[in-house]
């Protein structure tokens, strides 16, 4: 196998309140903003392969979440769906074009809130196994409101980061992947080496339980401050891609979405779990380059100028 292509380079941007890290590629020539959003646990690293396949087209940059990747916890503590939209709506209010907005999982969710709430910032919108409310009970996903409960949540982290920093990354590599030999051996070991640096900062904790309560909040939430609702409230072209095989995400959740949505295209990819733009870029970006060439409707001249990189 070939050596994975380095994570893009980033900086700390400032948002007055609070920083956050936000990893670029090299912008084309006139190339249209998208700014992708990762899920739990994960950093703007996530989306380097999907951005190398994109740049021909896009703009892009990934950011990192308050208390994930390289960004620093947010002062106030808030890890609601509305305060980490809050983030991303100040990340993209300085820009002068409405932005492709691209998120997966936790990110997901947070993106709808944005589509929802500031339609003039958001050309499109893309959920890669969004983190959307689920009336079907599973037992599979019992721990999440069990690491909700005060004090219990931060404790069973605790123990849990006790566990080797390898079994960690393994875990959660079994749980997102259909297919965990496609995660590339360097890429493990960095992650790894991540992970650990991770470990050594006081806030990791109380950031993934804080995030672990806003997600089960979120599915607890009903009425019109719901996030099926704030779906119904969006006015931009979406895809949405499920996964035949997400542990994490319903996939019938996309049937949901498809009434939810205004104006949404829906794709369940086979034989892929929770992160598809991680386990199968190729297909990820394939499907995004028809939202595009949509979006140009009349324009297709103008979408072929900028053709997107071989999915292959």
């Amino acid at each position: 196998m070939t050596q994975p292509i380095p994570h893009w380079p980033g900086r700390l941007v400032s948002l007055g309140g609070h920083r956050v890290y936000v990893r670029s590629a090299p912008a084309p020539e006139q190339g249209e903003p998208a700014l992708f959003v990762h899920g739990l646990e994960g950093s703007s690293r996530n989306w380097t392969d999907l951005i190398d396949l994109l740049r021909p087209r896009l703009a892009c940059d990934a950011v990192d979440l308050p208390g994930f990747g390289d960004s620093p916890p947010r002062p106030d503590g808030r890890y609601s769906i509305a305060a980490l939209a809050q983030t991303v709506i100040a990340l993209l209010q300085p820009r002068q074009r409405p932005v492709h907005l691209i998120g997966n999982s936790l990110g997901g969710a947070v993106c709808v809130k944005v589509a929802a709430t500031r339609p003039g910032l958001i050309r499109t919108l893309t959920l890669i196994s969004p983190a959307l409310p689920d009336s079907r009970p599973r037992l599979d996903l019992l721990r999440f409101p069990v690491m909700s409960l005060p004090r219990v949540g931060t404790r069973l982290i605790r123990q849990y980061q006790v566990l080797p920093a390898e079994r960690r990354v393994a875990d959660v590599i079994t749980t997102c992947y259909s297919d965990p030999a496609l995660f590339q051996q360097a890429r493990f070991a960095a992650e790894v080496a991540e992970l650990t640096r991770r470990d050594s900062r006081g806030y990791a904790a109380a950031v993934l339980a804080g995030s672990v309560r806003t997600l089960t909040a979120e599915f607890l939430r009903t009425g019109s401050h719901s996030a099926w609702q704030a779906a119904a409230r969006v006015s931009a072209q979406t895809l949405v891609i499920s996964s035949s095989r997400a542990r994490l995400v319903d996939e019938r959740m996309a049937g949901r979405a498809a009434h939810q949505f205004r104006d949404a295209r829906i794709v369940v990819l086979p034989r892929t779990g929770h992160v598809a733009h991680m386990e199968h870029p190729g297909l990820v970006a394939a499907e995004i380059g028809i939202l595009l060439a949509a979006g140009q409707g009349a324009g297709g001249d103008r979408a072929r100028e900028f053709p997107l990189a071989s999915a292959g």
